[in-house]
């Protein structure tokens, strides 16, 4: 092929390429996930590095300089192809040990004000970029969150237009190390933040089972992979707290999971499903008792986190008689995405 013909095939190429319009990204605290969006909100590209904001790019102690080297390695060549694209960042990013610190919205919040509430920095080479403020529930035992508002709102996008009666909530779950579960407040008008719960149950399964006498029975007892009995080992610890002996707690049901395995009733994968439903069991059970002091009731239920731990939590909400449950996926692109829209920084498709 001809040099000219060759050039004019590869311009060509280059301007059917989707355009991008907006780089979107979700800074945690061990990783950072960098979203390349097109037209619709669609993912165009994604990159994934071990850049969160607990282990930056080396440095010459600058932390400041960490943030620019991983913000580079995430987009830096994204921007120069289209140097007129917004960012918007959310997650730990945007807390005390982030990059630039955004001051917490109180709950309850109308979501749409969440997208007002964006604060902003310049990188070194001049790039504006969008922080998304966390949330805060001040009260006697205050409770923040960081990232998992982006989620919620991703979540609520599926739902499409905000419709229902007063008093009509969804339900959010977010499962994971700190779960969180976020009440949605819909109205004719507005979807609400209304209150929200953190329930450390995946941190602490890690705790218990990797450094407690509990973990050392699951350890003796190899990892046996019987399907059947490791499901039914779940399904009895997610049971616990709905009997009379659960009263007495989770600090008290919990070493049933030695005890158990003592008598030979479990075996050591056992006794590792049986702590898993147990605590899960305990985290519905409590949260199922708070929303009916609190006289509310979800009409549905949405989970978003990794699919396997959501379909855990959602056999146990079940078993609990929650009603509509629904895994959500993308979550996160949907939620930064809409933010961009409610903050003026794209217009509406």
């Amino acid at each position: 092929m001809p040099p000219a013909q060759h050039q004019t095939q590869l311009m060509s190429q280059l301007t059917t390429q989707p355009k991008t319009q907006l780089i979107a990204l979700d800074w945690g605290t061990s990783s950072l996930r960098a979203y390349r969006l097109g037209a619709h909100g669609e993912t165009l590209e994604l990159r994934a590095l071990p850049c969160g904001v607990m282990q930056l790019p080396a440095t010459d102690g600058d932390d400041k300089t960490g943030f620019e080297n991983a913000f580079e390695q995430a987009c830096g060549d994204w921007l120069r192809t289209a140097p007129d694209t917004p960012v918007i960042a959310a997650g730990m990013v945007g807390s005390r040990q982030g990059w630039q610190e955004v001051p917490y919205l109180e709950v309850p919040i109308a979501v749409d004000h969440i997208g007002a509430g964006l604060s902003t920095l310049r990188s070194r080479d001049g790039q504006l970029i969008h922080i998304v403020p966390g949330l805060i529930q001040n009260s006697m035992l205050p409770n923040v969150m960081r990232g998992e508002e982006t989620q919620v709102i991703g979540v609520l996008n599926t739902l499409g237009a905000v419709s229902g009666a007063p008093g009509q909530d969804v339900l959010v779950g977010l499962p994971g190390t700190h779960s969180k579960w976020v009440q949605i407040h819909r109205s004719k008008t507005q979807n609400q933040v209304a209150h929200f719960d953190t329930f450390m149950t995946g941190e602490v399964y890690a705790a218990l089972c990797g450094h407690t006498i509990l973990g050392r029975g699951m350890q003796a007892a190899g990892n046996e992979s019987d399907t059947g009995a490791a499901q039914r080992a779940f399904e009895r610890g997610a049971l616990v707290a709905q009997t009379a002996a659960g009263q007495a707690g989770v600090l008290s049901t919990i070493f049933s999971t030695r005890t158990l395995g003592l008598t030979g009733v479990l075996d050591g994968a056992g006794q590792s499903e049986y702590l898993s439903g147990l605590l899960i069991g305990h985290e519905i059970a409590a949260l199922q008792t708070m929303l009916r002091d609190q006289g509310r009731q979800a009409a549905q239920v949405m989970l978003v986190g990794e699919a396997s731990l959501c379909e855990r939590y959602a056999q146990v909400l079940r078993t609990y008689g929650f009603g509509k449950i629904e895994v959500v996926a993308q979550a996160t692109q949907r939620g930064l995405w809409q933010l961009a829209l409610m903050a003026g920084l794209l217009k509406h498709t």
